[in-house]
């Protein structure tokens, strides 16, 4: 025959599963920020070797790196 479980035992088995959940949760949270984060660096380093592929490129056509202001980009209306 079982015996009835006192109500603080109870309650103390809800609260370890509710925290179990949780930390499933926030573990597999964790996990998929991770993968975000490694795809993101993958992204910044194709970027910078793309900046630099760009830089070598402007900077073999004339020889010296060209110099280039912001307002030499503004459109003809500003």
């Amino acid at each position: 025959m079982e015996h009835p479980q006192p109500p603080q035992h109870h309650a103390l088995d809800q609260r370890l599963t509710d925290l179990e959940i949780k930390a499933s949760f926030t573990e597999d949270l964790v996990d998929h920020l991770n993968q975000i984060i490694i795809r993101q660096q993958q992204q910044l380093d194709a970027l910078a070797r793309e900046i630099s592929q760009l830089r070598q490129q402007s900077g073999a056509d004339s020889g010296v790196p060209a110099f280039r202001s912001l307002r030499d980009e503004l459109p003809p209306h500003y």
